[in-house]
């Protein structure tokens, strides 16, 4: 282990614990009054260990708003700062994101194509829409890196021109087609919200998001490599076109099923990544699962503050995000300048 950085074994022990700590407290926060002990009735009543007698309203409040809004905040946090450390590393660029692939555009296109257009008369809802839209925005980036290709900067560049295109596109229908009311909801949406987390929402991201974690550890030693350059990488016996596709596919499914859940919550794939990297250094072994505990840990804390800093009005996740990761980011720069 390097001087002055920590093991990561120690920081995701210490880290789990309080990602368990920080979603029982944050189930107990908000309009109707709940301690700890009640929101352990609940749970435990649910799954048959206690039984204590628990109000229908208080199961409601616990099992269908809070708790699913928790844990898919958790999961969001740590899908958000994983994709944003391989993506970092895959593209050699530490200002990459989960958003850079175009992702979060193409979803809002999707999104606002059915909330405010119609479109799939009725048959799909928001969160298909917004998960159709990303894959459509992905795919014609990828096909435009391609094209010109297939670098890692000309994947970058695809997905600033992809973004900038389904941005207009989304911005053209709510200006044209919208009302009011709508672009309201479209707004906050847009932005990031867990208002509307639902069980099925939690599963699949949580599938999604354990599988993606579980490839990219597999590949730990290959994005090692990939900071040393292609060539670097393709000379440690790296398939280095067939493991970027590879892992741009999985990093693109996993942002567009957070987006399609939660909305665009911005700022956690950018500064998680770097924070982890200054904690327990560059070895992908050691910075993904660390990185996954913190961007839980954070963004379960981040929704807490969105719901009651301006209560009873709640805040859209990306705006706090923003607020809170624009600091942070400055300290990090600060940090890194300082060490080079």
């Amino acid at each position: 282990m390097t001087a002055g950085r920590l093991p990561a074994s120690a920081i995701v022990l210490a880290g789990i614990p309080a990602l368990l700590l920080s979603i029982a407290a944050a189930v107990t926060l908000g309009p109707a009054d709940l301690s700890v002990a009640d929101v352990g009735s609940v749970v435990g009543h649910r799954l048959g260990l206690v039984d204590t007698e628990v109000s229908r309203i208080g199961q409601g409040i616990v099992l269908q708003l809070r708790l699913p809004r928790a844990l898919l905040a958790a999961i969001c946090g740590a899908g958000l700062g994983v994709c944003g450390a391989v993506l970092q590393s895959l593209l050699r660029n530490p200002l990459a994101d989960p958003f850079l692939l175009g992702v979060s555009a193409g979803a809002s296109t999707g999104a606002v194509s059915v909330v405010v257009l119609g479109l799939g008369a009725g048959a799909i809802g928001l969160t298909a829409g917004a998960f159709a839209g990303a894959l459509v925005a992905f795919a014609l980036v990828l096909l435009l890196a391609s094209v010109a290709g297939g670098a890692a900067g000309h994947t970058v560049l695809a997905g600033v021109a992809g973004t900038q295109l389904f941005s207009a596109l989304t911005s053209y229908i709510v200006i044209t087609s919208a009302d009011a009311e709508q672009t309201r909801g479209v707004l906050f949406w847009l932005l990031g919200s867990l208002s509307g987390a639902r069980w099925n929402d939690v599963v699949l991201a949580g599938i999604v998001c354990a599988a993606c974690l579980v490839l990219c550890l597999a590949r730990a030693g290959a994005l090692d490599a990939f900071a040393f350059g292609q060539d670097a990488a393709a000379s440690l016996g790296v398939h280095v076109q067939r493991l970027r596709i590879v892992l741009l596919v999985a990093t693109a499914l996993l942002a567009a099923t957070l987006v399609a859940a939660a909305g665009a919550i911005g700022f956690v794939g950018l500064v998680l990544p770097q924070a982890a990297r200054l904690l327990v250094g560059p070895r992908h072994r050691a910075l993904l699962p660390v990185t996954a505990v913190l961007g839980a840990v954070l963004l379960v804390w981040v929704d807490v503050l969105a719901t009651t800093i301006a209560a009873p009005q709640e805040v859209p996740v990306g705006v706090v995000t923003a607020l809170v990761g624009v600091p942070a980011f400055a300290v990090l720069l600060a940090k890194r300048g300082r060490v080079s």
